[in-house]
C-alpha cells in the first residue's frame, strides 16, 4: 500500500490507543483491593507494551506502514 506520511502516522496513533486501553484493563483486572497499587500498574505497562509490539508488528505485515 502506497499511503501517505499523515496516514501512517494516524494508523501508529490508532495503534497506541488501542494498546492505551489494553493496559487500563488489564491493571484494573490485576488489581485487588486491599493491595498495593504497583504491581497492577506494572501489569498493565507491560500489557500496553506487548499490546503495542503486536500491533505495530501485524500492521507492519499486512504492509500498512
Amino acid at each position: 500500500m502506497n499511503l501517505s506520511l499523515g496516514v501512517k502516522v494516524l494508523v501508529v496513533v490508532i495503534c497506541a490507543l488501542v494498546s492505551v486501553i489494553v493496559g487500563i484493563v488489564a491493571g484494573l483486572l490485576k488489581h485487588i483491593p486491599a493491595t498495593p497499587k504497583a504491581p497492577a500498574i506494572l501489569f498493565g505497562g507491560g500489557a500496553f507494551g506487548g499490546s503495542l509490539t503486536l500491533c505495530l508488528l501485524v500492521v507492519t505485515t499486512l504492509g500498512v506502514l
